[in-house]
């Protein structure tokens, strides 16, 4: 990969990369990474539109503790062959 920056950019760079006792190549390719990192993984447009078809819809909640114990209520004992 090749890069054109002006003169000043690139000494600012070096003098930072200088400061951590690093290349200019290592400096950049750890900018590089961060910056990487920062951006959102997916369209940010495709987000907003799941959030909003997701909206749409009116599901029934409760505390999660609630749910789950009637999850568990609608298990009911088990059964058993009593013919064994």
């Amino acid at each position: 990969m090749q890069v054109l920056i002006k003169d000043a950019e690139y000494r600012e760079i070096r003098q930072a990369a200088r400061a951590r006792n690093m290349s200019v190549a290592e400096w950049v390719r750890q900018a590089l990474s961060q910056v990487r990192r920062r951006e959102p993984s997916a369209n940010a447009d495709k987000k907003i539109q799941a959030v909003r078809a997701a909206a749409r819809y009116q599901f029934p909640t409760a505390d999660v503790d609630q749910m789950l114990a009637e999850i568990e209520s609608g298990y009911g004992p088990e059964k058993t062959n009593d013919s064994d």
